[in-house]
């Protein structure tokens, strides 16, 4: 049996499915609205990138949510 589709989100496993964007993936954790700093397989993306760039199996995914404070 095939292993379902998956990429590496803060060092866990995380399911992709077909045609995941990096937006996508953002909605479906809840952190549309929220500010995060997103890097794909070691290239930081502009929020302007978040529509367009497809996940891929495999793809290692950092996402960091940035936060005020003093």
């Amino acid at each position: 049996m095939d292993e379902a589709p998956s990429i590496t989100l803060n060092g866990a496993p995380h399911p992709l499915s077909p045609g995941q964007s990096v937006r996508d993936l953002l909605q479906h954790l809840g952190l549309a609205d929220v500010p995060v700093l997103v890097e794909r397989n070691g290239t930081a993306l502009f929020p302007r990138e978040f529509p367009t760039t497809l996940l891929a199996p495999g793809d290692q995914v950092e996402l960091i949510r940035i936060v005020a404070g003093g």
